[in-house]
């Protein structure tokens, strides 16, 4: 079935899906978008990922890595509703790009290797899900390779992301023999000739008889999980022993939008079977903007809610910056309200009015003109100049400040230069552009060195950002060693350190004394054997308590105290890394009548701490990451080998449908350049992906290189 609307103006907002498509790296992400665009007659060629025709991956480098990199928006209509559907990243150094997205969206759609099941980065993207409280439904794709299992594949889903999976299919036929799928609420069977690829859709009929035992069995299974899950459902349960078509559709609605159940589809993707179900699913279950909690924002520090209601006050969020060509491009999701093309719209962070110059319905790189935008809609503007990622635009005369998207701190790091001097300015405004258009790409000129320093998530996104430069901006540069980020913590503190803080010099002058306790928060293991902390600051952060009696330093002083300890982070005394894990008490202290200030107490704590971190047991902290390599069987020596050679500890080896799955803690200093040793050693087939888990201890025997501050 395939169905288009002429315009988006038709749509009410009841009839509107905004959702991404989420998995690990090579899951068929981008290869189910695809066949959702053709099935919807949005397109009329299916494109291929190994061919580089597909239209969201459109960006040459996605073409020639054959992974998706960037966030790519389309649009498209089934049964009378406009699907807006965002191709997200499936590699961990791109997770920054999920973050935005799923900021905005109201559903996704999860995929899943029928072989491989719950992947490293498939938990990551959930977890995500999870934060943003986006509703999901799940689709195992690939069902016609070798050793592929849907109920492997739903066990280890329950196992590993902790949803209650309500599978409401059965495959007809097994790896190459895939052809078809068991409706279980409709009980009906849905055939895909053999040899043919789906484009005619799917032929409907009777269940086969060698499966309907089978599929009573699932019917009646689904039926009981359903029941033990929705109030509704488990009152006719109890009355009738089983749950109607009708009842069953409406409480898995109900139970994807709550997160307390998650329904379950499969398919093959590749093979174009299985899409147009997954689509009466992504109508069925997903919510509508109607459906979901009105955006909460705030002004002036007073909390407000803003209704899906095209008649409201614009309320709209940035989630994304492109600089094209012809122009920079804006993308947003509108909350309420109505955005116009001329209109003027207020970017309430920086407090500046601008005018929307054009309004566009983005299909990946091709754009249609639109006169409006409505609450529910995702587009992009053109015209508006200061607006970010994270931004808010509303009506000026309703100003709101929604939340933004967190941003991951960066964790690797390299120098870059133009190798022509003349090059200088312009790679200085290319760099610019590249940090507005990804938040997760830091620029920065390091002040000993005089280096330009861009940093990123990982070795893949900082490769990507150079190449961006090359290509686009059609410099020459250069680039040295990745860095990364070392922290500095404390394993033994300091009791009781007198720090007085003297200064005259003819005018007023400062007086301050404070008694400081240094402390670790928590354990630390020196010989490294153990990730400190998970947070991007390298540890568990900075606490500051007082325990001052008697008011020997008044309140005012206490806080001012805290601040020139802050200040006294930033750089530690091993290397001047910045300081994390450690409590610092105030445990007394004196004033004078006349000299004492914020200033000089603000002074005094950062020179104390200064002083007491070089009295304390230090140890240098370097980012480690949880690294998980697929390989042969037969190269697991040689690969355990490697991680032994590169400071790795191996936490875990199973084996999986012919291949070795290793798991490992490792430095990520060591895993630069990793890729290509790997695919050497194992004849191309071997694969890892690696997720920053936080900080370790360096051994006393490993060599700093590359570090930076």
């Amino acid at each position: 079935m395939r169905t288009h609307l002429d315009t988006h103006l038709t749509d009410p907002l009841a009839v509107v899906r905004n959702l991404g498509i989420l998995a690990h790296v090579d899951a068929g992400k981008t290869t189910l978008t695809e066949r959702m665009l053709y099935a919807t007659g949005s397109t009329h060629k299916r494109g291929e990922v190994h061919d580089g025709t597909t239209v969201t991956d459109f960006d040459p480098q996605e073409r020639d890595r054959g992974i998706t990199i960037f966030a790519a928006a389309v649009s498209c209509a089934w049964d009378g509703h406009r699907i807006n559907l965002i191709d997200t990243p499936g590699h961990v150094d791109f997770a920054d790009e999920v973050e935005r997205s799923l900021r905005v969206l109201d559903g996704a759609v999860a995929v899943f290797d029928a072989v491989a099941g719950v992947e490293p980065q498939s938990e990551s993207v959930w977890r995500q899900a999870d934060r943003h409280a986006v509703p999901r439904i799940a689709f195992v794709n690939k069902l016609d390779r070798a050793g592929a299992d849907l109920d492997t594949a739903v066990a280890s889903i329950r196992a590993r992301l902790h949803p209650a999976p309500l599978v409401v299919q059965l495959p007809i036929g097994t790896e190459d023999g895939f052809t078809g799928v068991v409706d279980l609420l409709r009980m009906r069977a849905l055939v895909w000739a053999d040899g043919d690829d789906g484009d005619d859709g799917a032929q409907e009929g009777p269940v086969p008889a060698d499966l309907r035992e089978e599929a009573d069995r699932r019917r009646r299974a689904l039926e009981e999980a359903v029941a033990e899950l929705h109030p509704g459902a488990l009152d006719e349960f109890c009355a009738r022993s089983a749950l109607s078509a009708a009842t069953l559709a409406a409480a898995l609605r109900d139970l994807t939008h709550s997160g307390d159940g998650v329904v379950v589809l499969c398919g093959s993707a590749y093979r174009n079977r299985g899409i147009e179900p997954l689509l009466d699913a992504v109508v069925a279950y997903l919510p509508s903007p109607l459906d979901v909690p009105a955006v909460r924002g705030a002004h002036d520090g007073v909390p407000q809610e803003r209704s899906a209601d095209p008649a409201a006050p614009l309320a709209a969020l940035v989630f994304k910056v492109n600089a094209t060509p012809t122009g920079r491009l804006t993308y947003l999701r509108v909350y309420s309200g109505t955005i116009g093309k001329g209109d003027a719209v207020m970017d309430a962070g920086a407090r500046r009015t601008e005018r929307v110059g054009r309004i566009l319905r983005v299909q990946a790189d091709r754009r249609t003109p639109l006169e409006r935008a409505v609450a529910g809609d995702i587009v992009a503007v053109v015209g508006l100049k200061s607006a970010r990622a994270g931004s808010t635009l509303c009506a000026p005369e309703a100003p709101l400040v929604l939340e933004p998207p967190g941003v991951a701190e960066p964790v690797v790091s390299v120098a870059v230069e133009a190798r022509r001097g003349t090059d200088a300015d312009r790679l200085a405004s290319a760099l610019g552009r590249l940090a507005e258009e990804d938040p997760s790409l830091v620029v920065r000129t390091d002040p000993e060195t005089g280096q330009t320093v861009l940093s990123g998530m990982g070795e893949l996104h900082l490769e990507v950002a150079v190449e961006t430069l090359r290509r686009t901006h059609g410099l020459d540069v250069g680039v040295g060693r990745p860095r990364v980020a070392h922290r500095e913590t404390v394993v033994r503190g300091v009791c009781g350190l007198v720090f007085r803080h003297v200064k005259q010099d003819g005018g007023a002058g400062q007086f301050a004394h404070v008694v400081l306790d240094v402390e670790p928060m928590g354990p630390v293991d020196p010989d490294g054997s153990a990730p400190v902390g998970g947070g991007g600051d390298g540890g568990e952060g900075f606490e500051f308590r007082s325990a001052v009696v008697g008011g020997s330093v008044p309140r005012e002083y206490v806080r001012a105290v805290e601040a020139g300890c802050r200040d006294a982070l930033a750089d530690g005394p091993l290397g001047g890394h910045p300081v994390t894990g450690l409590r610092v008490t105030l445990t007394d202290g004196a004033t004078h009548v006349k000299d004492s200030s914020d200033t000089a107490f603000r002074t005094a704590g950062r020179l104390a701490l200064r002083e007491a971190l070089r009295a304390c047991a230090m140890v240098l902290l370097e980012p480690v990451a949880e690294v998980t390599v697929t390989v042969p069987e037969d190269a697991v020596g040689s690969v355990l080998g490697d991680l032994a050679a590169r400071r790795g500890r191996v936490t875990g080896s199973t084996v999986r449908a012919g291949s070795a799955v290793v798991g490992a803690t490792v430095p990520l200093a060591e895993l630069f350049g990793y890729a290509t040793r790997l695919r050497s050693r194992t004849q191309g087939r071997g694969t890892f992906t690696a997720r920053p888990t936080g900080y370790a201890p360096v051994p006393a025997s490993a060599p700093v290189t590359g570090s930076t501050r």
